[in-house]
């Protein structure tokens, strides 16, 4: 690797992703000498997905779980820029912004996160609310519960995607719109709630850990339609492949997700869905100047599923990394544990324990869930 020392050295972080975060974080507290650090963010305040369910259950308000992107670059000496990033020229090593203006790196990162795919089910654009990217869906979000509070608003509620994602979302949800309906005095019974899916739920958990879900969705007289998958989404019902319909006044999107439409002009290297292929070190494998981390990335050769677990643990690898990239040092690679340990609300303060064949459930592991969650934004909220 090429030596940097004596340069100045301006790293570029593009999104305001978990690992980045970290990096952030890691560089304000140990500055490196000669080296500026920049973020470019579209949304001045990025949100933790592992309070997600928490916040649409009501258990935690937006501020509990949202890093302010401006207060964390301020306290960390960190250049911020608002903007989003629309492309990347590796010849002259500029950001292109979508406001027409341009970022210049010496070394780059990419936690962008991910887009909804809409393509696979007709008429998701018109009809569906998507999950992803989390911050537009909160502000769906609250339309959707005002719009439930009227005399004719939506009652019957649908998600499609049988991930940890969609059972979490579907099962919040109902808490939530129930618990507004009897505030407010209103028939709750006039809810009713489904989840379509086209594998089984919960499909890379034990069969134990779907067991369980089953018996939930169950005792709270939640539909589940496993291996059916949607063909369409039409004006109050949806459509799957067999023809046959379900009838829904709100439908809420976690299916699959893409990349960034962006990444196809840059001519780094990508996986077979498009996204970012990095190698252990958490470079681009054709462009050792640029990172990338989180759900835009692909580990080609250790490859995981999409989880904020994930992201969240790339943060001191990629910290570190960038750093040894700074000063022209050989980087490091990064290995994630195979399983990781992954703690399911049941929409109530109660979750199950998944990992590998281990299932446990209970209050305890939603109140160790909720002390997990709580520790590591303590560490970027102060």
């Amino acid at each position: 690797m090429k030596p940097r020392t004596g340069q100045h050295i301006d790293i570029v972080l593009v999104g305001g992703g978990h690992a980045h975060v970290h990096v952030l974080d890691a560089f304000g507290r140990r500055p490196e000498p000669g080296v500026r650090l920049t973020l470019i963010a579209r949304d001045p305040m990025t949100p933790y997905s592992g309070m997600l369910p928490g916040v649409v259950a009501g258990f935690y308000t937006r501020d509990e779980a949202h890093i302010d992107l401006a207060q964390l670059a301020a306290a960390t000496g960190t250049r911020l820029i608002h903007g989003e990033a629309v492309g990347l020229d590796r010849t002259v090593k500029q950001i292109r912004l979508a406001d027409g203006s341009s970022v210049s790196y010496d070394i780059a990162s990419i936690d962008v996160g991910i887009t909804p795919d809409l393509s696979s089910i007709r008429g998701t654009a018109e009809h569906g609310i998507a999950v992803k990217p989390i911050g537009e869906f909160l502000t769906k979000f609250d339309d959707l519960r005002a719009r439930c509070r009227e005399p004719d608003g939506p009652r019957r509620i649908a998600v499609i995607g049988g991930g940890a994602g969609g059972v979490e979302l579907l099962l919040s949800l109902r808490t939530r719109l129930l618990a507004e309906a009897a505030a407010d005095g209103r028939d709750g019974t006039a809810f009713s709630f489904a989840l379509a899916t086209d594998a089984s739920i919960l499909p890379t958990h034990n069969g134990r850990v779907q067991a369980v879900f089953r018996r939930v969705f169950a005792a709270r007289g939640i539909e589940l339609h496993e291996h059916r998958p949607v063909a369409a989404l039409e004006p109050g019902k949806l459509r799957f492949d067999d023809g046959d319909v379900l009838h829904a006044d709100a439908v809420l999107l976690t299916t699959k997700a893409a990349p960034p439409s962006w990444f196809a002009g840059t001519g780094l290297a990508r996986d077979v869905g498009g996204f970012l292929a990095v190698g252990p070190t958490l470079q681009a494998l054709n462009e050792p100047d640029i990172f990338a981390s989180g759900d835009c990335a692909a580990l080609t050769e250790t490859p995981r599923e999409k989880a904020g677990v994930y992201a969240v643990r790339a943060g001191p690898p990629l910290a570190d990394n960038l750093r040894y990239c700074a000063q022209g040092e050989p980087t490091k690679p990064w290995r994630p544990q195979s399983r990781h340990l992954a703690l399911i609300s049941t929409g109530e303060r109660y979750a199950v324990a998944s990992r590998g064949w281990l299932k446990a459930e209970g209050a305890w592991l939603w109140r160790l869930k909720d002390w997990i969650d709580r520790r590591w934004m303590r560490r970027y909220q102060r």
